[in-house]
């Protein structure tokens, strides 16, 4: 036994067969596209693109557009997420760009000094609507351009809004795109008790420009039919004056007040309250458009936007409605 010699197993004679073949002879299918190719060094392997169904081609070019069909049931993906915006994400607010300092401007004035015209809009409040609990009056101030100037936001305690509903003291703060306060309308409270002709008893704004600076005052003066009003300095030296509609809360139409010189000749700018149709009548959503010249003092411009408000919490501020079951 140990003078035999292991010998390989026997192979088929088919197999064989096909181990021995002619080099000219004639392959049953095509060699791959790339076989003629010589082989490279070899570089990392690349794990196989997890997550698609068996059938897609692969470009290996960059730029190619592959024209493919999956060829089991699974259907392509065709959003990526996190690739996409979501459509129902509020749109972004659009600030006015913020002007050049200005000689002899107030800080955070210098939006009014390039505009003639601004919007003052109104939130509406849903818990009012739904209590009748008067909550902190919220405005959008807005240029012609729909870009925001500045927020105001009133700072009440609940009891005094709600106790004295719009004969109420308040304090509006003004701020602007980087969050400052630039401007503070205080508005005391005056007892109505008394005579209406009585000094005692007219409503009075007092603006301040930066926070705790006086630059000017709005006082009611008593008119028999119409709303009346001035406008004045630091010192209480009347500088303008505002005559409002002798209806103030028209209905179906702007309400017009007009800002005239102390001699009532020129014509300075106005204050429009706009007709909102049936929001007019039904919630506290006022739209104010106010016009002033170009060229007009920008303190007189920041007293004319402050008699817009002490205006509001007189004539427009009203509880909502509740709707009759």
């Amino acid at each position: 036994m140990s003078g035999l010699v292991p010998t390989a197993p026997e192979q088929p004679t088919e197999e064989m067969e096909n181990q021995i073949k002619s080099p000219t002879a004639v392959p049953d299918a095509p060699p791959d596209y790339n076989s003629h190719f010589a082989p490279g060094p070899a570089g990392p392997v690349a794990s196989p693109s997890a997550g698609l169904p068996m059938g897609y081609y692969i470009p290996q070019q960059p730029g190619a557009i592959p024209l493919y069909h999956p060829t089991g049931g699974t259907h392509p993906i065709q959003y990526q997420p996190g690739k996409y915006p979501v459509t129902n994400q509020p749109a972004p607010i659009m600030w006015m760009a913020g002007p050049a300092p200005v000689p002899n401007c107030p800080p955070g004035l210098e939006y009014l000094a390039q505009l003639d015209n601004i919007h003052v809009l109104q939130h509406v409040e849903p818990l009012e609507l739904m209590t009748r609990f008067e909550t902190n009056n919220r405005y959008d101030i807005k240029n012609n351009i729909d870009q925001m100037v500045y927020i105001v936001t009133e700072d009440t305690d609940d009891f005094t809004r709600n106790a004295y509903r719009n004969l109420r003291p308040f304090v509006l703060r003004v701020t602007d795109c980087l969050g400052r306060e630039i401007m503070t309308m205080q508005r005391p409270f005056r007892c109505t008790c008394c005579c209406f002709c009585c000094p005692c008893a007219r409503q009075e704004l007092e603006v301040q420009c930066p926070p705790g600076v006086t630059i000017g005052f709005v006082a009611e003066h008593w008119n028999l039919c119409r709303a009346s009003y001035s406008i004045q300095n630091e010192k209480k030296e009347s500088m303008m004056r505002v005559r409002g509609p002798c209806a103030t809360y028209g209905c179906g139409s702007d309400s017009v007040f007009e800002i005239n010189s102390l001699d009532g000749v020129s014509n300075i700018g106005s204050i429009i309250r706009k007709w909102n149709g049936f929001l007019s009548t039904m919630v506290n959503a006022d739209h104010f458009e106010i016009r002033f010249p170009l060229a007009l003092d920008v303190k007189m411009k920041a007293m004319i936007f402050g008699s817009c408000f002490l205006i509001d919490f007189m004539y427009f501020e009203r509880p909502p409605r509740r709707m009759s079951r």
